[in-house]
């Protein structure tokens, strides 16, 4: 999006935003740095207050921990904000692992008039689980241990899994992605490989992920949950949803938000345990 850029006098930093221009955008992290916080960052801009559509490009880190990784993004995240009334298309076009970073991730942003709000207190059933192990840049003998793993252990579950293994140019780095069949929006869990870190700790990272969010009470999944507040908060009716668990990120979100908008949002429920979200009418 485009401003009028910072000035600096006086010690002081100083920015001023200006007018939000559709069009093509290029960001080369040239880390690996997280693409999809930067997709976090100017996708609402671009829908809210472009009047075009947006085409994006980000180099950088598409499979990297601590942010929302692209299998994420594309199914669980982009489905949120359709129901929402946002449309956004994104491409892998090269995947991007920490330290190396080179990922390439393509997202086209729709101009949106208006978000709509959104209840969900229950998920759907649940009756499979489908997933891909990948990995790049290293044997592809880690990757079928990641799904022999997280396959037996899953089953426990009493659900169908079906994990399919990869080998993606690039890397160094190893990826398993899982994605359970919740309506009305699929959920996504993604683990990730670590100098160190063996191949069944991966898949164990996720399995216990998905167990919890399967046994637990709550239709959105923890890192919906936070991920979501943002745009709801901008939404024209009110919302409601059950979340798995409260996290440290969904209180931080609503605390920071409630400092920029005049908005009623409450979070019922102790970090750590099920909670309800509700975002009031504007």
């Amino acid at each position: 999006a485009q401003t009028r850029g910072a000035s600096l006098g006086s010690g002081d930093l100083s920015f001023e935003p200006g007018t939000v221009v559709a069009g093509n955008y290029h960001f080369p992290i040239g880390t690996a740095g997280a693409t999809g916080l930067v997709l976090h960052t100017i996708y609402l801009p671009l829908a809210l207050r472009g009047d075009a559509p947006s085409a994006i490009v980000l180099q950088g880190g598409t499979h990297v921990i601590a942010s929302p990784t692209f299998p994420f993004l594309d199914a669980t995240w982009r489905s949120y904000m359709e129901r929402l009334g946002l449309e956004l298309k994104l491409r892998l076009i090269r995947p991007g692992f920490y330290p190396r970073g080179g990922g390439v991730v393509e997202a086209q942003v729709q101009p949106c008039q208006r978000l709509k709000g959104l209840r969900l207190m229950q998920r759907g059933v649940l009756k499979s689980i489908m997933g891909v192990s990948a990995v790049a840049g290293l044997p592809e003998a880690i990757a079928g241990r990641q799904a022999r793993r997280a396959t037996q252990r899953l089953r426990a579950l009493r659900l169908d899994v079906n994990i399919r293994e990869e080998s993606w140019p690039g890397g160094p780095g190893t990826v398993l992605a899982v994605q359970l069949d919740t309506t009305p929006t699929p959920t996504v869990f993604v683990a990730l490989g670590a100098r160190g870190k063996s191949a069944e700790r991966v898949a164990d990272d996720i399995v216990d992920e998905v167990t919890a969010f399967v046994e637990g009470n709550g239709a959105v999944d923890p890192h919906s949950a936070d991920q979501l507040v943002l745009p709801l908060a901008l939404a024209e009716g009110p919302s409601e949803f059950s979340v798995t668990q409260v996290t440290r990120h969904l209180t931080t979100n609503v605390t920071v938000i409630r400092r920029f908008l005049e908005r009623g949002i409450t979070v019922e429920g102790a970090e750590g345990a099920p909670g309800i979200v509700r975002i009031d009418a504007i």
